[in-house]
């Protein structure tokens, strides 16, 4: 009789967790609304975690990211060419 009961609990619980499975598995529809609001939420802590141990592994990729920050905010080797502008000058 336990042997029935042991089979009966594992095949109700294969059976639960591919009932699971499926309903995860469904899209969900949103709005655009919905989406736009969802992905400007920013990083959940995961993906920074995650972000975070890619750029301790690579660190190019890191120093990428920082490049295309600085050429967004119009900053990308400022002090360079300033440094070439004030050596160019004469001394006063």
């Amino acid at each position: 009789m336990g042997d029935w009961i042991g089979l009966a609990f594992f095949v109700l619980l294969i059976v639960g967790a591919g009932v699971g499975l499926r309903i995860l598995s469904k899209p969900r529809t949103r709005t655009t609304e919905e989406f736009e609001r969802s992905a400007a939420e920013g990083i959940t802590p995961m993906g920074a975690s995650f972000n975070a141990l890619q750029e301790l592994m690579d660190p190019a990729a890191a120093k990428s990211k920082e490049v295309i920050t600085q050429m967004k905010e119009g900053r990308y080797q400022k002090k360079k060419r300033e440094g070439k502008a004030d050596k160019s000058e004469p001394p006063a």
